[in-house]
């Protein structure tokens, strides 16, 4: 009886028709390709293949690293040509069963058991060859594509131009953006939340994707980042709750600011709108929330240079020698002049709170029952954070 390899060559024409049409029935990819590429490049692929497989059996041998090579090299451009790993792996099995099938007809056992051992010792070779090719392929076109969308990011923030970046890297443009600057506050040192850049920059963009539907165009590190969100009616509305999971998905507070921007070109003023915001939010030593101008307005015209700034935080100056004067009155402004949620932050009675006050009237000078005198006091205590 002839041998398997022998068989193989002689029926190649036969066995490589019948694998690739096989292959166009029962893997997704192949049935979606046109006919002509079937029967052009994928059949003399698969030709290829069933020679290798001949050679190798004749010689009781795995392909060598010079086959190899070629075979990752050719699975490496099929995969940047878009055919799918599981695609791939698929058709080596379905074309490993095809040709045993068809050989193992008029086999006597110690035949077929050679060449199903072969089989197999092929695919072992070979599968992890491939594998590692798509991967790897996988891999380089993933990082082009993180490269491009930072480039993108960087561009729209800097006011380039941005319509090329956008469509080398897939991305439809929205016509203005909400610019949001995350800030995740520091995870407890050795706690399982301990930051992990990696870990902690696919937690926020998978809660942004998740959010928005698509992925959100970022620029993240571990602790928050820049945020660009296709502008929307609903956008602001919808930021409190994204933040919410943020938080929850990283265990980490999140503050944020954020600025809209109705066009591209807009895009760097409401970044460095933000940016402003979010400073403020850092000196002023805010709890973790959303912020946007109209929320710190007073405070931010208070931080532009000028003597005014001095002068209003020299009004406290009298209390600097007693410290619980200090933060009895940032506590006060703090809660809006709401004297039970103020003795209770403090944790005293209230006529402890007004026993204070009173010294806090005397030494400044400030008439704390005059709406004047409250406003002079709210304006003192931000100038003093701020310097």
């Amino acid at each position: 009886m002839s041998r398997t390899e022998d068989r193989m060559a002689a029926r190649l024409t036969e066995i490589t028709r019948a694998a690739v049409d096989r292959c166009a029935a029962e893997i997704p990819f192949y049935r979606a390709l046109p006919r002509d590429l079937l029967d052009g490049e994928v059949r003399r692929a698969f030709t290829e293949t069933t020679r290798l497989i001949a050679k190798t059996l004749g010689e009781e041998r795995a392909p060598d690293a010079v086959e190899l090579t070629e075979i990752i090299d050719w699975s490496a451009r099929r995969a940047a040509d878009g055919l799918p790993l599981d695609a791939a792996i698929a058709a080596y099995l379905v074309a490993s069963m095809t040709e045993f099938e068809l050989l193992s007809e008029g086999s006597d056992a110690p035949e077929l058991r050679r060449f199903a051992v072969h089989i197999l010792r092929y695919l072992a070779s070979v599968l992890p060859a491939v594998a590692l090719a798509h991967l790897h392929e996988q891999q380089q076109i993933e990082g082009q594509r993180r490269d491009l969308r930072r480039d993108l990011v960087a561009a729209l923030l800097s006011g380039e131009p941005a319509a090329e970046l956008a469509e080398q890297s897939g991305v439809t443009l929205a016509p203005g953006y909400l610019v949001v600057l995350l800030r995740l506050a520091p995870a407890e040192p050795g706690e399982p939340g301990e930051p992990d850049v990696r870990r902690t920059v696919r937690r926020v963009q998978s809660a942004l994707d998740a959010d928005q539907q698509t992925d959100v165009l970022t620029a993240l590190t571990t602790d928050g980042g820049t945020v660009l969100l296709p502008r929307a009616p609903d956008a602001l509305e919808r930021l409190p709750a994204l933040l919410s999971r943020i938080g929850a998905a990283t265990a980490r507070p999140v503050t944020a600011a954020a600025a809209e921007a109705d066009t591209l070109a807009a895009v760097p003023d409401a970044l460095a709108e933000a940016e402003d915001v979010a400073a403020l939010a850092r000196r002023l030593r805010l709890p973790p929330g959303l912020y946007r101008l109209d929320d710190v307005l007073v405070e931010y015209q208070l931080a532009r240079p000028g003597r005014a700034l001095a002068r209003l935080a020299a009004k406290l100056e009298p209390l600097a020698g007693s410290p619980v004067l200090l933060e009895t009155a940032r506590a006060f402004v703090r809660h809006g002049h709401n004297r039970s949620r103020t003795a209770a932050e403090l944790r005293i009675h209230r006529n402890t709170l007004d026993y204070r006050l009173g010294k806090i009237a005397k030494l400044t000078g400030l008439d704390l029952s005059d709406a004047d005198g409250m406003r002079i006091l709210d304006a003192a205590v931000t100038a003093r954070t701020l310097l």
